[in-house]
């Protein structure tokens, strides 16, 4: 899981005198990110998670002691965007970017390998990864 969640404030926002809000983001951030956030949403927009699906505007309802995030978008919406959204390509054929792409599961799930993971070995949580380059 790649560390490219530095999500810093907004300078029109700090020159109002604003100095935290929410951050989401499916990635993951050290321990030198400061402020309110919340990280490692699964799954990931690159695999078709709603967090692909936010609009400037859409309200999201943050409950921290339940543990829930919810976009108040209705469902229809959320899948239109979805079906909209472009579908990231596939860059590598060998190697281990390759490797990392086709078998790296999401963050729920820790970030390993699928056929690593004793309960499923190969094909674990394959539904949540790119398409194989011929």
């Amino acid at each position: 899981m790649p560390e490219w969640g530095f999500l810093p404030l907004p300078k029109k926002l700090l020159e109002q005198g604003v100095r935290d809000m929410v951050r989401l983001s499916d990635a993951r951030m050290s321990g030198t990110a400061f402020g309110t956030v919340v990280v490692h949403v699964a799954p990931e927009s690159a695999a078709g998670g709603p967090l692909g699906a936010v609009r400037n505007g859409d309200l999201i309802e943050l409950d921290v002691p339940g543990r829930r995030l919810d976009l108040l978008v209705e469902d229809a919406e959320v899948q239109s965007r979805l079906s909209e959204a472009s579908k990231p390509v596939a860059h590598h054929g060998r190697g281990y970017r390759w490797m990392f792409a086709r078998h790296v599961l999401q963050a729920d799930q820790g970030c390993d390998f699928d056929f690593l993971r004793a309960e499923g070995l190969i094909g674990a949580g394959s539904e949540n990864v790119p398409p194989a380059i011929p």
